[in-house]
């Protein structure tokens, strides 16, 4: 008789113990695989992490009242010792259970399904190799002699995927594998294309669509060293490559990365960790890095290879910004030199994509004289007007006022709200552009399975001639026949009370700039804004990249946020607003003094979600690991009201 320690996907830290006769069974039981068990009155698969001929000590009950393993599916484990490494690593690093950790990695199909294969669209001459230019080849070999982490930083269109795929190239021949992450599959579509026309067969690619059963053959293929590179989004990092070689990031900035459910890990952080345990090279890149990457670029702890030139005979566009503040008279939300390009477009054969990040609050405070906002005394963070309680109200620290009735800075009384969504512009531009076709792309106009794909096909093709689209248009998207991109309000996102909506703002503008001009010298781009001067704006529109991230790097050190400081949020939520709020506070009490500030409690930004009411706290400090102990031990020892769920999240990418 052997005993197993078996861990589950639940809150629960201790393993529990099961028993196996491997000799009667028709099934192997060992660490890595998963084995189905009686867990209280019903069937559970949990997965095994450790095996001895012992009862183990720490086993509160005595060996005839342990329970039979019924079943092991897996002939073979699914998880590699690496990756069990890897998921007590990220179990003690994201504060959950080690059998949360193993869940998120692992497929959990039954059976296999067939081996899958790959088919196009479109013409493979597409992504045949292309010759490097001298800072690829450049970028490529410092890649390639030393591990550690990279950056590959250029403007969008410089071949950054082309260097990926050299590296790449050259660690399979000596037998490596590689995981390639990127940020979600279907906005990267010929990010994937390329790679697998360049390496056939031989790759995996990992996303939502894939059913239970395909991703565990997958995920066998793999095992198998059938498949050596792995492409998909944020869950890919958990891909058990035997001898990995690289891993590549690309479009590293993107807040996909970071998990919104149990375990929130971020898969950056994960590919750091693997990287250094492996003793490999880690390549982000992207043409707006996240702060944190720029910040140790500076450090000289993540080493530049810069890409400068665009590659498919494409000039960088010119960028315009329009002040709405002067659109007094304007009709609907397409100022006049934006409609008046928009015709000139038309009339030209080519396409217009209209971008609006539409997503987040709407309504902020702003004056139409001078251009006051009203942001709080505590935070210099927007203030967001609530018109339930017609108040203004800070969603860091709480802290509100009453509407102003005039301008405290000019004395105006021409104050407002502001904010519009897309469907608005839908019916703005049909109605002023009836004879063109226009496609709007977002998450309430997509509905069926690969809608988005067949969509951006179709934009692509020339099928439509202007695309109306929120952040899903923004990502590494090429169209040929591409000429004006106008991003319809780039205020919406800067206007989120959050630490990062500079930032998010910036690489928005940035990144939906770079779909313009790819092909031809022509590109332009227009930026209407209310507050253009603001500096993530004015350095978008200007493309003066070193000087935006010199700037919000004094910011953030101003007000210690990171990477100044390590932040974990606590978010309390209950469908019982007063129990959600005194356990915030009760906890708030529980953490003091403990060497780090504590921000809260406060309403969390987004305070109703499902019918729960959601109050947060933020630990900040320079220890990471202090602030993570302290929360552990909240969690073990602290009594919260069965009412209410307690979520922990390390280094937030979001406090929304």
């Amino acid at each position: 008789m052997k005993y197993y320690e078996i861990v589950f996907n639940i809150p629960e830290n201790t393993p529990f113990t099961y028993s196996a006769d491997d000799t009667t069974k028709g099934f192997s039981a060992e660490i890595g695989k998963r084995a189905d068990v009686k867990f209280g009155a019903r069937k559970m698969t949990g997965y095994i992490v450790s095996e001895s001929d012992e009862l183990p000590k720490n086993c509160p009950v005595s060996a005839e009242k342990i329970k039979p393993i019924l079943n092991v599916p897996d002939e073979e484990p699914l998880l590699t010792s690496e990756m069990l490494d890897v998921a007590k690593w990220v179990s003690k690093y994201y504060l959950c259970s080690l059998g949360e950790a193993i869940a998120c990695m692992l497929p959990s199909g039954k059976r296999e399904a067939n081996s899958l294969g790959f088919s196009f669209i479109e013409d493979a001459e597409t992504f045949r190799k292309k010759s490097l230019s001298r800072e690829q080849e450049a970028a490529v070999s410092g890649i390639l002699q030393s591990d550690g982490f990279h950056y590959l930083y250029g403007k969008t269109g410089s071949g950054k995927t082309e260097v990926f795929l050299s590296a790449a190239e050259k660690l399979l021949e000596k037998q490596k594998g590689i995981i390639y992450l990127v940020p979600e599959i279907a906005l990267t579509s010929q990010v994937v294309k390329a790679v697998v026309q360049r390496f056939g067969q031989t790759v995996a690619v990992l996303h939502s669509g894939l059913t239970p059963s395909q991703r565990l053959s997958e995920w066998k293929r793999i095992l198998s060293k059938e498949a050596r590179i792995v492409i998909g989004a944020r869950s890919a990092i958990f891909a058990p490559v035997p001898e990995l070689g690289m891993i590549i990031i690309d479009e590293e900035h993107d807040s996909s990365y970071k998990s919104g459910s149990t375990p929130r890990y971020h898969a950056r952080q994960v590919a750091m960790y693997r990287a250094l345990k492996n003793k490999i090279p880690l390549v982000m890149g992207s043409a707006t890095p996240s702060v944190e990457a720029w910040h140790l670029m500076n450090q000289g702890k993540i080493k530049k290879h810069v890409l400068t030139q665009r590659l498919a005979g494409g000039a960088m566009p010119e960028i315009r910004a329009v002040n709405l503040s002067l659109h007094k008279k304007m009709q609907g939300c397409l100022s006049g030199e934006l409609e008046k390009e928009i015709r000139a477009t038309l009339e030209a054969k080519r396409q217009t994509i209209l971008f609006l990040n539409r997503r987040g609050f709407t309504h902020f405070f702003r004056c139409n004289m001078c251009g006051y906002e009203q942001v709080c005394k505590n935070c210099s963070v927007p203030l967001t007007y609530h018109k339930s309680e017609n108040r203004l109200r800070c969603h860091y620290c709480g802290w509100s006022i009453e509407p102003l009735a005039q301008c405290p800075e000019c004395g105006s009384l021409d104050i407002g709200y502001v904010g519009f969504g897309t469907e608005y512009i839908e019916s703005e531009v049909k109605a002023k552009f009836p004879s063109a076709k226009v496609l709007r792309i977002d998450t309430d106009s997509m509905t069926k399975k690969g809608e988005l794909q067949e969509k951006l096909d179709s934009f692509r093709r020339g099928e439509y001639d202007i695309l109306l689209g929120t952040q899903m248009v923004a990502k590494g998207l090429n169209f040929p026949s591409l000429r004006l991109v106008g991003v319809v309000n780039a205020d919406t996102g800067l206007h989120l009370p959050d630490f990062r909506a500079a930032e998010k703002t910036f690489s928005l503008i940035t990144q939906v700039a770079g779909r313009a001009g790819r092909f031809f010298p022509d590109g332009l781009v227009i930026v209407q804004s209310f507050s253009p001067e603001r500096e993530p704006i004015l350095r978008a529109c200007e493309n003066n990249i070193d000087l935006f991230y010199k700037e919000e790097l004094e910011m953030r050190k101003v007000l210690l946020f990171p990477p100044f400081s390590r932040l974990v949020r606590l978010v309390f939520r209950s469908s019982d607003e007063e129990i959600a709020e005194k356990t915030a506070e009760e906890a708030a009490k529980a953490l003091q003094n403990q060497g780090f500030e504590i921000l809260g409690p406060a309403e969390c930004p987004l305070f109703k979600l499902s019918t729960n009411y959601r109050f947060q706290l933020i630990l900040r400090g320079a220890n990471i690991a202090r602030m993570q102990e302290a929360a552990r031990r909240l969690l073990s020892t602290f009594r919260a009201p069965a009412k209410v769920y307690i979520e922990i999240d390390v280094d937030p990418v979001s406090l929304l």
